[in-house]
């Protein structure tokens, strides 16, 4: 895809903002495991940067996926990866269903203020025994004259506990279990929602991910996004969004990486001369860039799928999983030629490793990837 002077002009922005607002607090920020998104998501706002494919009707800037794609990469330059995952959140897992069919009403009072980056959003998907496998989420949102009644929890919720709505799949009905679900915008001050707890993770310490209770919380019947029963297929699409997004922050990520190395290793002295000096080296940086820039070419053809109007499901989909793989080959095989060095905490590539192992992990595992693929290949076994 030809990018144009107004994606190159984009690009520059959000990285001198990340330069100067976002990088010079990154250690901190993962030390206090938690990054202050109000602050950084005004931040965004102010730029224009939290609304470039919204309606413009809701102050966004009605442009397409291009732009959100060349967002998603750009992130990668943060020296961390929970903040650009929660970025990823607010843009493109917890608002596009709500962009798509959300009433003029709700979209009003969240999406337009997320827009500004003066609400935290986050997704309310997964469950404790419910991850990849959506269809079988237990909490329920029973009606109750005009009010939904939610009972449940939910788990690994990005920004779980600073967020000021909820994106929440819930169970509307006792029916077929891809047919009885409704996604509803859930006030995150209303009363009988618990932060259980705040969850330590091996990686996205700046992160702050929350595990939630939902105990007779009452919202409107007016705050559920589209057609009742349909929420099921709103978070599909919501996902194959936020698989490609991740994909191309990887693969920002992943340049990141490639890059530091190649300039740490040209520094670095072993046996008299550079490690880069040594063929292997260079040889391997090289192997690594080309996977690399054979990921970025499977992500822009899937971006300009969606560009197009066209499913990119499939493409998303290769894209998340060969992500997935990629970073982590990326990050071992630069992480060990940073050495001793590499295994402490304070080498960014140590951070980067920590983080990306992420990747083949949520928004679906690597082996529902390759269970959606094997289906548009025709091999899934017919009564599985």
């Amino acid at each position: 895809m030809q990018l144009t002077h107004e994606h190159e002009q984009l690009r520059d922005t959000v990285l001198r903002w990340i330069a100067e607002q976002v990088n010079p607090h990154v250690d901190q920020w993962e030390r206090e495991e938690i990054f202050p998104a109000h602050q950084v998501f005004r931040q965004m706002g102010e730029l224009g940067l939290l609304g470039l494919t919204k309606p413009e009707e809701n102050g966004g800037s009605g442009l397409d996926f291009s732009y959100g794609a060349v967002l998603a990469e750009a992130l990668g330059e943060i020296r961390c990866g929970g903040v650009p995952m929660a970025i990823g959140v607010q843009t493109d897992m917890c608002t596009p269903a709500l962009a798509r069919h959300g009433s003029r009403e709700l979209r009003d009072e969240f999406l337009a203020p997320a827009i500004r980056g003066e609400l935290v959003g986050c997704l309310g998907v997964s469950e404790v025994g419910s991850g990849s496998d959506v269809a079988s989420i237990k909490t329920t949102a029973r009606k109750d004259g005009g009010d939904y009644v939610i009972n449940g929890g939910k788990m690994w919720t990005t920004s779980g506990t600073q967020a000021d709505f909820c994106c929440l799949l819930a169970n509307t009905s006792d029916g077929s279990a891809h047919r009885n679900k409704s996604l509803i915008i859930v006030p995150m001050k209303s009363k009988g929602i618990s932060v259980a707890r705040k969850i330590r993770k091996m990686g996205m310490h700046s992160s702050d991910t929350a595990q939630l209770h939902f105990d007779d919380v009452r919202v409107p019947q007016r705050y559920r996004i589209g057609e009742e029963g349909m929420g099921f297929i709103y978070q599909m699409e919501q996902f194959q969004q936020e698989r490609l997004w991740g994909s191309l922050n990887a693969c920002g990520m992943a340049r990141r990486a490639i890059r530091e190395t190649i300039e740490y290793t040209g520094q670095r002295k072993a046996f008299g001369r550079s490690i880069l000096d040594n063929q292997w080296v260079h040889y391997k940086l090289a192997e690594l860039q080309t996977e690399v820039e054979a990921l970025h070419a499977l992500n822009w053809a899937g971006v300009e799928m969606v560009v197009r109007g066209e499913d990119a499901t499939r493409l998303a989909t290769m894209a998340k999983l060969k992500a997935g793989r990629v970073v982590r080959e990326v990050a071992d095989g630069c992480l060990q030629f940073w050495g001793g060095m590499g295994y402490t905490d304070e080498a960014p590539i140590s951070r980067l490793f920590r983080d990306m192992r992420l990747v083949s992990i949520g928004a679906g595992a690597d082996e529902v990837m390759l269970q959606i693929l094997s289906k548009f290949m025709g091999t899934f076994p017919k009564n599985d």
